[in-house]
């Protein structure tokens, strides 16, 4: 159950960016998976090639991929959605298989991992033993979900993204540039996404269609958390960590999932407004 709710953290930080951008943009972004792919190929090729440890990465990677989010929205998927949701469905899957094949082209399928001092370190609890590299992606996990509240609570771009995300017409009135704020908010899921990837790639490893696991997961966080909701979120995550956990420990690892995708289609049939979420 630790090991869970250790794993689950990252989850929840996974879904955070997925969550933000569909409670300020009201889309799904389909090209969440493929951007965290891409994430962990810069985490695991600026390990390989100049040696930088992985959490260290955060501190280049997270404005490097918080700008990529902001020019996409506001140079790519906003102009070619033409205000259409649906297109912008469209636009995020394009970008998805375009980013997808991108990386295949350049790294192959070949599955790759980094290995640290600390990737295979574990820290006694008692009778239990725990990986040091979770307990370093739990901390930050917490870290950053406490940062992003913060950021949206007592900012002043926080307040205009949590003014767009409830009415964007009056938002737009009073003289805030949605189409910055749209893209603003983004980029910062492309941010949060960079960090994931450098909290994961101390224990996991990458290939070009690992986003595609991940982000299954990640819708499920953000069903059963609540759609836009920060808190449900991070408790969704943990919750998801500790079935797929306690799943695998008596399935087996390969039947591990099942248990996540049974929880979200109960919260679909009993409860589709999540953890947090309102009703509409």
């Amino acid at each position: 159950m630790l090991n869970g709710l250790l794993t689950g953290a990252v989850y929840a930080l996974v879904a955070l960016g997925l969550t933000l951008v569909y409670g300020v943009l009201h889309i799904i972004n389909f090209a969440h998976g493929a951007l965290l792919t891409s994430a962990m190929f810069a985490v695991w090729a600026i390990h390989a090639f100049l040696g930088v440890d992985p959490y260290l990465a955060i501190l280049p990677l997270t404005p490097l991929f918080f700008a990529l989010g902001y020019g996409l929205q506001r140079y790519v998927i906003g102009p070619a959605s033409h205000g259409d949701d649906g297109n912008i469905l469209l636009v995020t899957l394009g970008l998805a298989i375009i980013i997808e094949n991108g990386l295949l082209a350049l790294f192959r399928s070949d599955t790759r991992s980094l290995a640290t001092d600390y990737s295979f370190q574990v820290v006694e609890l008692g009778p239990l033993l725990l990986s040091q590299a979770r307990l370093y992606g739990f901390a930050g996990a917490l870290a950053v979900t406490i940062l992003l509240w913060l950021l949206l609570a007592r900012t002043d771009i926080g307040k205009a993204i949590r003014a767009v995300a409830k009415e964007k017409l009056g938002a737009a009135l009073v003289g805030i540039d949605v189409r910055h704020v749209y893209a603003v908010t983004f980029g910062i899921g492309c941010a949060t996404l960079a960090i994931a990837a450098c909290l994961l790639m101390p224990t996991f490893y990458v290939n070009p269609r690992v986003g595609g696991a991940f982000v299954l997961v990640a819708f499920t966080i953000v069903v059963l958390g609540g759609m836009g909701s920060i808190p449900g979120a991070l408790a969704g995550g943990l919750v998801i960590g500790v079935v797929e956990s306690l799943c695998g420990l008596f399935l087996g690892e390969s039947l591990g999932q099942i248990g996540i995708f049974i929880i979200f289609i109960l919260v679909l049939l009993f409860r589709p407004t999540g953890l947090f979420g309102a009703r509409a």
